[in-house]
């Protein structure tokens, strides 16, 4: 650039872009948090709550990333009027980030294992998607690179930027909302926050959100079982890969950038059978189907709950109901696909109960 020359000012397209993804969120309303009724723990003083994601006007917690990914990607100019947007997701992400796509009047296409749920692949056409599928979620990075420059789009990779779009230090993050919402509740400062991992980004900002405000939190990962997450917190070795998740959603097979381990203060690895057992519990509790992450989460719960009882230590539990179980009635909730797929759940039905009781 010459040095007399002024430098280029942002498009009026752009300004008009964040202004509709302002506009939007200022329409939204925070989301619920739900006290659990488990009287076996309240008499032992230890309360647990949920935070309800499935009322974000794409169903999902991922509503919250999306918002912040396409922000993220506008403001550093990687976006611009007509850009194809590519996100390899296995479908929640993807949802949501076809939604903020078709209000940018912009096309979507999302890269995904061929597994992904019915419910969620039609979700994304009917926010205008395109759905482009792979054979296993190792493929998808390649694939999505691939498609973004045959577009001349953006790759917008949740899987590297969930961890940095999102401020972490409040600006109404979900770490400030959850506290917030906690003030008047009997112990107001969570003993733990337990969240899954498929990005990191959500245990990113939590774990950096407690450590800014000072609180007493610790911050645990659900990791489900074929994930990579868990040996990864162990070791520290980004190299590991593992099988992959079969909890949709969550888990990863390689280790990802979004997931910073040393925000990470403990690993809760859970069977597939004892998720969905305490997705089947949960959905009975609260009278309304959940997702198969939200049962992960609600098993490490437990487990932890569990674990402060028996020190005799009181205080509350917080995570996440992620989504709501209706996306996955052909397959989570159908019990021949679950016995097909996951195995017999019995025996995990049983232990729930047990620790419910």
């Amino acid at each position: 650039m010459h040095p007399m020359q002024t430098p280029p000012t942002p498009s009026h397209w752009l300004h008009e872009a964040i202004a509709r993804i302002e506009a939007d969120y200022q329409r939204s309303a925070d989301t619920h948090l739900i006290p659990l009724p488990l009287p076996a723990f309240t008499r032992a003083g230890i309360d647990l709550y949920l935070k309800d994601e499935s009322t974000h006007p794409t169903g999902s917690l991922k509503h919250r990333l999306a918002r912040s990914l396409f922000l993220y990607a506008l403001c550093n100019g990687w976006v611009h009027e007509g850009s194809t947007i590519v996100e390899a997701s296995s479908g929640s992400t993807a949802v949501s980030e076809a939604y903020f796509a078709r209000l940018l009047g912009l096309p979507f296409v999302a890269i995904m294992p061929r597994s992904t749920s019915a419910e969620k692949i039609a979700l994304i056409e009917f926010h205008g998607g395109r759905c482009h599928f792979v054979e296993s979620a190792g493929e998808v990075y390649g694939a999505a690179r691939a498609i973004a420059a045959e577009t001349g789009g953006h790759y917008m990779d949740q899987f590297t930027y969930a961890e940095r779009a999102t401020d972490w230090r409040g600006n109404n993050n979900i770490a400030e909302s959850m506290f917030t919402q906690m003030q008047r509740e009997r112990h107001p400062v969570p003993r733990w926050i337990v969240v899954g991992a498929g990005t990191g980004g959500t245990s990113a900002t939590i774990g950096r959100y407690v450590r800014y405000q000072r609180h007493a939190t610790q911050v645990c990962v659900a990791d489900p079982a074929g994930s990579v997450f868990s040996a990864y917190h162990r070791t520290g070795d980004a190299t590991l890969t593992a099988a992959g998740s079969r909890i949709e959603g969550i888990g990863r097979p390689q280790v990802e950038p979004s997931f910073i381990r040393t925000l990470v203060d403990r690993m809760v690895e859970v069977p597939d059978v004892d998720s969905i057992a305490a997705m089947r519990a949960l959905s009975q509790l609260l009278g309304r189907r959940t997702g198969p992450s939200t049962g992960t989460n609600f098993f490490a719960m437990l487990t932890l709950a569990g674990e402060m009882r028996e020190r005799g230590e009181r205080g509350s539990i917080l995570s996440l109901l992620c989504d709501a179980g209706e996306r996955y009635l052909p397959t989570y909730f159908d019990s021949e696909w679950v016995a097909r797929c996951m195995g017999d759940c019995t025996a995990a039905r049983q232990r729930v109960d047990a620790m419910l009781a």
